[in-house]
């Protein structure tokens, strides 16, 4: 990145890489600060800014303080409804002269991001039009969010047509960048100087002043890249540093050239300092400067006169500390500032230096420049009215590691800082423009501190953003949210905004304050003796029931509780007299972990008398119109609210009450979620006020508290997460493989998350007939030629697939009654066993999560071997490593495509190499793996192949590595070792982070308010960077995908979407298909699925210059080569939240294909729009809202809550409840709303063909959550039909390399085969006891789900089930003592099944069901 300047042709020409990052490197920290309207007057603040507000009266009285600048959280309704770009208009920046005086006038026209410039501008302008005898002014500014509006464009159009010179700054949205560009380039030519300091490239592009241009961007090599090389080389300085100091020489030497040739650069870089110091003089000296040498007017009047000389731009230091009341500015050593503040200050603040936590603060430098300071001064007047002392730095650059590390320690190296805020709301290493989260998360845990990175308001007043459901605007969402998040960050709290007439920043009082609480508690633990502090355990139960308590997905609690209680009592907290034993901590918490008691309650550990609870629970009359006055029925005794749990010393295992309208039908139905009750109210009161908890653990995924109804991002203090947990810090235990949902709790409830490891998947294996079959089809390839035995095995090969249900598989499996294969041929015999290979291979094959997992426990060698083998299977190109099934495949001259492809077609041979392959890389890696295992079948420490000198050895003797060796014996001998070695090298790395442990250490480091490091969440076997687990858990860059990977991978799983429905549809294409898009599965897969909506509409993303994905362009039917497929698309709530930049992008390609003037017959878009458009009389373009989900701060369609619950009527009423709930439309052209649309939502279910659903992980498959079925419209898209026909329902499978796409009874009976009715999956499940009962239970229940929503359940699904586990006593037994709720609810789930039509059966297996109903009510309640 390097600046160019190159003086030929009297051209001066810059390299925009280097350009863009001196303008970035060098103070423009202002990024992302817009203006806000006016808000509610002020109001006196909390007595406690008070005393020390004295202390900064001292300093300055023109200041403005807290206490003059504070705005109270507006809680009006009012507001714009919403609206995402700001209320503001430019008329509140435009300045025109008072009297010309007879002067020249210029017109100046200034686009920004941020509003803060705006009250420094206003101010240069007005000097000048007051004392200036040369020049007048006329200036006007806009936001660059303010464009959207199509009166502010038209009118932003007006002034550039009249404007002498147009200066730009931070114009990084692309749409908006274009806007920009379409009204300034074809003006260039005519304005008299463009200034773009920095932006997006082509803004950049635009930038004259006199001969120096920025239009051949990047094109000469750079002696400036060379100098900074050097540079780095020379003394290791980082690149902002180095650009500093770049900068800061070039004006002198400038200044030293022929001004002929360099006035113009130098013009440039002057106006640049200019623009970074920020306050009126300097910015009067840019207008001035500009004006008279390059506005010809002015300079025509000038002729004769003395030019003003240009000064020196006034900046302060690049990096420092600032006070708002100290003597100087600001300190350059930490050493003078403590000398200052702790000699000076504290003892007049009444802070004692010696014993106050000390709170480090991250400042943006322009702030101080412009003196735009409020937000910052309320926040330190806040922390230090709390006893806490307050360090605040800033940068120069967008680099603030080098402050940190000079600022936040000691002179012998030791930490100063208790806690760190991020003020700026950036990336601590880059900016919005690239980011170094490696270099920044290793600076922080060095330092090893709690960082909280906050977030001031940009595009939105204080009233559009109270008002908006969608909280935070989804851009500064984008910015300053997800990429603090991969730095490590936590807690994005909303804590200022911007003053609508100057522009200035504002802080808000309430959000401060929570601020200022939470940074004190984080540094309360690290301060406060081990032994003192009082930790609370949550854990859940959903769906609530005695016999769920507990629950987390793949996560053995009680057992980790154990392992958590015992980390603690070892580093010396107290527990009291906490058994250790899993079955004792559950009978405490349960009472009886049989339930073999009369009452169904739970231990209770505090009744909360109705008094208290008001008193202590500020919010509590809010929740009375939903729930009435309290106690409620709901954790209640009728006259106290009860709070579930038990308490061992300083440690509290509480039960975190559910949402309590599961089974209410008539709230399952609401649009938007209703707020918590009163019983999870007072839960949370009794955490903070009355336990005094110092943190609370949230125990496994996943709770409540994060999907209470508020805001998606940016909560107000009327925002139900943020009003349950107020200051409590949260540490959240959660599955590595769900980083979606975890990120709506560290964004929702301030949660720091640590990740746990789902339990290594296994192939499912055969069992019963499956594996006579594969007996059976040995035989037969041994004896296929011999024409006695053969077509004797083939008959029994198909009466033993017949009894299996393979038939529901096999579309031309042979008829029971009338086949004899002694009359078929040889080659149709083998088609035939090949087609049952194939089914039983995918079967065995399949992947299957073991049991449950335990915190703490690292997986054994044989559990790590299963996850390795899933990891050789995939072909990683960007790290040139191959799979191991295509080397394998390839040593016989095979390609491992044309083998899949075989495989899935039935023939024999292929399904028969496939095997073999399989068992070859199986081979490889458990002896890759055995190197390393010792006696006790665990992995202590991971031994390379690379490094064993005996290897080495005998590999000059020609004896092959083991794992080859392994290979070699499968029956590949030819395959190539050299092949090998970069997979070998990457699966040991992969080995090392997998029996990695620091789940316990990652959340002692939470509870002893440590730094915990960042780590991507997502499939482990895509991408095994997840691992190891026990770091804090994030999603990714939602501007990153799709990727280029992704977009491969999904447009081949649109060809086999396409060709499967044709083949089944005579050729026709559908015209359009229904699409689920869920948050965990595009971030595991890179946006794959969102790709396969682009693709089916025929819309490619486009990457912008600076490579985030933010654009579409129309594919053309030549190029596409078949119609553009309508789609509907449901988006989860969690996708909304993360996402909804990528919901954009797709209402704009859909749109792009509704208004594409082609033929109907090859644009179904169109076609279904302009149809739409007529029925419900509105334009083409609204018709063609394609983008659905549920309302903001919603999630779900409530379908799952009523069928787990059993708190439905009719199948009618889970379908209305899907339309009710997901019906709200994103509209691009009004980006800030979730709108109401369920005459669209309907209008467009209508026409759709197919309902589609993707499978990415083998962790989590279509039983093992209500998630998929929730949203499945399938039967919904029947109702609506005028021919009420069932849609097709596919889904795809890329679980595996061998990607594949199935229809959706298809899936449910191969996830039935390998999990419910599986020895393997329901004996692991039982070996873990209680939970696993329940694990069993829930996967019964979610397969009716599927029966609920789709019709797409055989009976002998639920016939087996029953055979397993009601028709054996004793295995009958085995589950009612183990999890008698959990069974009740298994038998209640066969005869709901039946009683709903979806499960045929004997009138016997219905009575030994209703008898054995009664018999476990009976046990349960102790009769």
């Amino acid at each position: 990145l390097v600046l160019y300047i190159n003086v030929t042709n009297n051209t001066t020409m810059v390299n925009f890489k280097l350009a863009a990052a001196i303008l970035f490197s060098v103070g423009a920290t202002t990024a992302w600060q817009t203006s806000v309207p006016s808000f509610v007057a002020t109001k006196n603040v909390q007595q406690n800014a008070v005393v020390t507000n004295s202390l900064y009266q001292k300093k300055n009285n023109a200041r403005s303080t807290s206490l003059s600048m504070v705005a109270t959280d507006p809680t009006t309704e009012g507001g714009m409804g919403g609206g995402m770009f700001t209320a503001t208009n430019a008329e509140s920046r435009r300045v025109v002269p008072e009297d010309v005086r007879g002067r020249p006038t210029m017109k100046v026209v200034y686009v920004v991001l941020e509003s803060q410039y705006q009250s420094s501008m206003t101010a240069a302008v007005k000097r000048i039009n007051a004392g200036s005898d040369n020049m007048a002014v006329e200036c006007v500014g806009y936001l660059l969010e303010e464009l959207r509006n199509e009166d502010a464009f038209e009118q932003f159009k007006k002034d550039v047509e009249e404007a002498n010179i147009f200066i730009g700054s931070l114009i990084f949205v692309q749409e908006l960048a274009e806007k920009v560009i379409d009204v300034v380039k074809p003006r260039r030519d005519e304005l008299d100087a463009v200034l773009v300091f920095p932006s997006m490239p082509e803004v950049m592009r635009l930038n004259k002043v006199g001969t120096f241009t920025m239009k051949n961007l990047g094109q000469s090599k750079s002696v400036i890249s060379d100098f900074m090389k050097k540079k780095k080389q020379d003394d290791g300085s980082s690149f902002e540093e180095g650009m500093l100091k770049l900068l800061r020489t070039l004006p002198k030497v400038l200044k030293f050239l022929p001004s002929d040739k360099a006035a113009d650069a130098r013009t440039f870089m002057m106006s640049f300092q200019y623009w970074l110091g920020g306050s009126p003089e300097n910015l009067e000296s840019l207008l001035v400067m500009t004006g008279q040498d390059y506005v010809a007017p002015i300079k025509e009047a000038m002729k004769g006169k003395e030019k003003v000389e240009a000064v020196e731009p006034v900046l302060l230091p690049d990096k420092a500390i600032w006070h708002p009341v100290a003597p100087d500015v600001v300190f350059e050593t930490n050493a003078k500032y403590f000398e200052w503040y702790n000699n000076e200050f504290c003892p007049d603040a009444g802070i004692d230096p010696k014993t106050a936590p000390t709170v480090g603060l991250v400042l943006q430098k322009s702030h101080i420049n412009t003196k735009d300071d409020t937000h910052y001064v309320s926040l330190i007047s806040e922390l230090e009215s709390r006893g806490a002392r307050v360090v605040s730095i800033y940068s120069g650059g967008l680099d603030f590691s080098g402050p940190v590390e000079e600022y936040f320690y000691d002179a012998s190296g030791k930490p100063i800082v208790d806690t760190v805020i991020n003020l700026t709301g950036f990336a601590l290493v880059g900016g919005p423009a690239s980011q170094d989260h490696a270099k920044a998360s290793n600076v922080l845990k060095k330092l090893n501190r709690p960082y909280m990175c906050a977030v001031p308001l940009v595009f939105q007043s204080f009233e559009e953003w109270q008002a908006s459901e969608l909280g935070l605007h989804p851009i500064q969402v984008a910015l300053q949210v997800s990429l603090p998040e991969i730095d490590g960050a936590i807690e994005p709290i909303i804590y200022a905004g911007r003053e609508g007439a100057t522009g200035r920043s504002v802080p808000l009082a309430d959000r401060v304050n929570l601020l200022a609480d939470r940074a004190m508690k984080w540094a309360n633990l690290r301060a406060k003796p081990v032994a003192e502090k009082k930790i609370a355990i949550t854990i859940f139960s959903f769906p609530p029931d005695k016999g769920n308590v507990g629950t987390a997905a793949y996560l053995d609690v009680f057992d980790s509780i154990k392992a958590v209680l015992g980390q603690l009592k070892t580093e010396g907290y107290d527990i009291g007299d906490a058994p250790m034993e899993k079955e004792a901590i559950m009978e405490a918490v349960l009472n009886d972990p049989e339930a073999r008691i009369s009452s169904p309650e739970l231990n209770v550990a505090y009744r909360m008398s109705t008094d208290e609870y008001y008193e202590l629970t500020p919010y509590a009359k809010d929740l009375e119109e939903n729930w009435g006055p309290a106690p409620g029925n709901l954790n209640s005794d009728g006259q106290n609210l009860v709070v579930y749990g038990k308490q061992f010393g300083n440690v509290f295992i509480g039960v975190q009450p559910s949402f309590g309208y599961e089974g209410d039908p008539m709230r399952l139905l609401f649009a938007k979620s209703a707020s918590p009750h009163h019983g999870f109210a007072a839960y949370y009161t009794y955490l903070e006020k009355i336990f005094e908890a110092d943190a609370v653990l949230h125990f496994g995924t996943h709770g409540s508290l994060e999907f209470m109804p508020g805001k998606q991002v940016g909560m107000s203090g009327t925002c139900y997460p943020d009003r349950l947990i107020n200051s409590l810090p949260s540490a959240y235990l959660y599955a590595a493989n769900n980083p979606s949902e975890a990120t709506i709790a560290k964004r929702r409830s301030y949660s720091a998350t640590v990740s746990y490891l789902t339990p290594p998947a296994e192939n499912a294996g055969l069992y019963k007939g499956l594996k006579e079959l594969k007996e059976l089809i040995s035989s037969y390839q041994g004896l296929r030629e011999n024409e006695g035995r053969g077509p004797a095995i083939v008959n029994s090969i198909v009466s033993t697939a017949w009894t299996c249900n393979l038939d529901k598989d096999i579309a031309d499996l042979p008829d029971l009654e009338t086949y004899d294969a002694k009359n078929d041929t040889p080659e149709r015999r083998d088609d035939i066993v090949g087609k049952v290979y194939a089914q039983i291979m995918q079967i065995e094959s399949r992947l299957l999560p073991c049991g449950l997992h335990t915190v703490g426990v690292p997986p054994t060698a044989e559990e790590a071997v299963a996850t390795l083998v899933n990891i050789a299977q995939l072909d990683r190109p960007e790290d040139e490593i191959e799979s191991l099934p295509r080397v394998i495949a390839a040593s016989v001259g095979r390609d491992i495509n044309e083998v899949y492809r075989g495989n899935n077609a039935g023939v024999l041979d292929d399904v028969e190499l496939n095997t073999k392959v399989v068992e070859a890389s199986r081979a490889a890696v458990r002896a890759l793996v055995d190197q390393s295992t010792d006696s006790e079948g665990r992995i202590k420490e991971v031994k390379s192949v690379f490094d064993d000198i005996g290897a080495a050895f005998g590999g000059m003797m020609g004896q092959k590595k083991p794992y080859t060796q392994a290979i070699i014996d499968a029956g590949f001998p030819n395959v190539d070792e050299s092949r090998l070695s970069n997979l070998i090298g990457y699966l040991e790395f992969c080995l090392k982070q997998i029996v990695a442990n620091n789940e316990l250490g990652g959340i002692m480091e939470l509870l002893n308010g440590e730094f915990l490091m960042p780590a991507p969440g997502g499939d482990p076997i895509r991408n095994p960077d997840v691992l190891p687990t026990g770091r804090n858990m994030h999603a990714l860059d939602p501007s990153a995908i799709p990727t280029q990977a992704a977009i491969e991978v999904s447009n081949d799983v649109v060809r086999k979407l396409l060709e499967k429905l044709a083949d089944d549809n005579g050729g026709d294409y559908p015209e359009s298909i229904a699409f689920t898009l869920w948050g965990t599965d595009n971030i595991k897969t890179y946006g794959e699925s969102l790709a396969q909506v682009l693709a089916l509409v025929g819309v490619r993303p486009v990457p912008d210059s600076l490579g985030r994905v933010n654009k579409v362009e129309l594919i053309p039917l030549e190029e596409l080569g078949r119609p553009r497929i309508d789609v509907v698309v449901s988006c989860s709530g969690v996708f909304r939240d993360l996402f909804i930049n990528q919901m954009n992008l797709m209402d704009r390609g859909i749109k792009l294909a509704a208004e594409a003037d082609e033929p109907l017959d090859q644009n179904f878009v169109r076609k279904h729009a302009i149809e739409q458009a007529e029925e419900l009389n509105v334009s083409v373009r609204e018709a063609a809202a394609r983008v659905f989900s549920n309302s903001a701060g919603s999630y779900s369609a409530n379908v799952g809550l009523a069928i787990e619950n059993g708190g439905w009527e009719d199948e009618s009423q889970l379908q209305d409840q899907f339309l009710t709930r997901k019906g709200f439309a994103f509209n691009a052209d009004k980006p800030g709303m979730m709108e109401q649309q369920a005459d669209l939502f309907k209008s467009a279910l209508k026409t759709v063909d197919v309902t589609f659903q993707n499978l990415d992980s083998s962790e989590i498959s279509i039983t093992d959550v209500s998630h998929y079925y929730d949203s499945d419209p399938t039967k919904v898209v029947q109702g609506l039909r005028d021919d009420k026909k069932k849609p097709m329902s596919l889904m795809a499978d890329t679980t595996t390399a061998n990607a594949q796409v199935r229809s959706l009874s298809e899936t449910v009976r191969l996830d039935a085969r390998t999990k419910l009715l599986n020895p393997k999956f329901y004996e692991g499940m039982l070996s873990t006891g209680y939970e696993g009962v329940r694990e069993i239970q829930k996967r019964l229940r979610n397969t009716m789900g599927w029966s609920a929503t789709a019709g797409e359940v055989d009976n002998f699904v639920f016939e087996d089930a029953n055979s397993v586990f009601i028709d054996d006593p004793e295995m009958q037994q085995r589950l009612l003592d183990t999890n008698p709720n959990a069974f009740r609810d298994m038998v209640t789930t066969f005869l709901e099944a039946n009683g709903r039509g979806y499960w045929d059966t004997s009138e016997e297996n219905i009575e030994r069901l209703q008898e054995l109903y009664a018999e476990v009510e009976d046990r349960i309640e102790g009769v």
